[in-house]
């Protein structure tokens, strides 16, 4: 089965789809961060433990993980646009009421309606990348992508922290309330570049014919490529997540990092993580060497993380530390989508990437329960060991990617 492609667009259309895409994933990014920054004055005010705040976490990536294995078919139906637009006013409606809440259930319901919000972007990111981009111009399309939600994760503590050192928590969630309403706005003045073209549509929605009978619209599950792929987010989501919510503090307690530093290092993360996209687009330009470049970055990145988790490391070097980690991280980027892309049929865009990274929100949970409760008994070695051993699983997991793709005929190669 042969992947479709798009007309011929100009890279100026091109450059203008991938911004605003890339922002609306910025926003996607940002809103799951809106509580872990702050988790230490949600402590103090809710009085409770690590574990009820990485409970939230959970409820998020729980609904989120629901909301997006569904909504691919539902961007298949009738399209990426409308969907895109309801995702982004659940986020802002969210950080409304985050700010607003008078007790710990009231944030569990707002983390409801923020995971339902947050479940619509991968399905239709990708849709309209996979759809309407230049296949040639993919790999740096997947780049932005991926820098525009490292960003996003780096923006959500520079942002919040220091508003709620200067004012409070509750207005430091009102501004991330208008910040993605404004987003929303500009997207719906640009919306013409988000709307499906309609050859496009058409080739990929047409109905069977007597040569190309229909398989279901269930039948890219039977893809085993499609599992690994999900397996592959799972655990990436899980690296992702003790990186996120735990490490700053983990790494604080090893090493005596002052609490304004150890909250920089999330940011520097994500700052690098963003750099390391921008080389990994251009060596997703050869998709023979995905994999490689995933065990590279990875790699580099698990044996930062033991590092910081059982060396003596003087509280100045731990910033830096993170900035490789991020950096090796961020190369794998690009080439982690190209594998999606690979095991994707042509006409299940949104469905196999709404089920594919519906693992990074199962990874997200389940990964907060288990690094809070290793805070809570204070291990935060045990953090940092959890953390490694999930990137190298990374490692393996992408090249059997390649071999399942291989041994089973590549129905959807690109």
């Amino acid at each position: 089965m042969s992947t479709l492609t798009a007309p011929a667009r100009p890279a100026r259309q091109d450059a203008q789809l991938i911004g605003l895409v890339g922002l609306a994933h910025l926003i996607s990014h940002f809103s799951q961060l809106l509580l872990a920054p702050l988790f230490p004055w949600l402590k103090e005010a809710f009085n409770v433990s690590y574990a009820e705040l990485g409970l939230l976490m959970t409820i998020f990536f729980v609904v989120s993980c629901v909301v997006q294995a569904s909504s691919g078919f539902v961007v298949d139906r009738f399209g990426p646009r409308p969907v895109l637009f309801g995702g982004l006013s659940l986020l802002g409606a969210a950080a409304f009421g985050f700010a607003a809440s008078p007790s710990y259930a009231a944030l569990a319901l707002c983390s409801v309606v923020a995971g339902i919000g947050n479940g619509v972007f991968h399905p239709v990111d990708y849709t309209l990348l996979n759809r309407k981009v230049q296949p040639s111009r993919l790999g740096h399309a997947f780049s932005v992508h991926g820098i525009t939600g490292s960003l996003g994760w780096a923006l959500a503590p520079a942002m919040l922290v220091p508003l709620a050192i200067a004012y409070s928590w509750r207005v430091a969630l009102v501004a991330a309330g208008v910040l993605a309403f404004a987003v929303l706005a500009v997207l719906v003045l640009n919306r013409s570049h988000l709307a499906l073209d309609a050859m496009v549509t058409s080739k990929a929605d047409a109905p069977p014919t007597a040569a190309a009978p229909t398989e279901g619209s269930l039948a890219f599950l039977k893809i085993p490529a499609v599992w690994m792929c999900f397996a592959f987010f799972f655990f990436y989501a899980m690296a992702l997540s003790g990186v996120q919510t735990f490490a700053p503090g983990a790494a604080r307690m090893l090493h005596d990092v002052p609490v304004d530093l150890a909250a920089m290092c999330l940011t520097i993360y994500m700052v690098c993580s963003a750099a390391g996209m921008v080389a990994g687009g251009f060596l997703a330009a050869d998709p023979a060497r995905c994999e490689r470049v995933i065990g590279a970055g990875f790699g580099t990145a698990a044996l930062v993380a033991l590092l910081i988790g059982f060396a003596t490391v003087p509280a100045l070097l731990v910033p830096v530390l993170f900035g490789v980690m991020g950096f090796g991280a961020g190369i794998a980027g690009p080439s982690r989508d190209l594998i999606v892309k690979r095991a994707s049929p042509p006409n299940a865009t949104g469905r196999v990437y709404g089920v594919v990274y519906s693992g990074l929100d199962i990874g997200q949970a389940i990964a907060p329960l288990i690094f809070g409760t290793l805070m809570d008994h204070r291990q935060p070695k045990l953090v940092w060991l959890g953390i490694a051993v999930v990137q190298g699983v990374l490692i393996v997991n992408a090249f059997n990617v390649r071999k399942v793709r291989r041994t089973t005929l590549t129905p959807a190669t690109a």
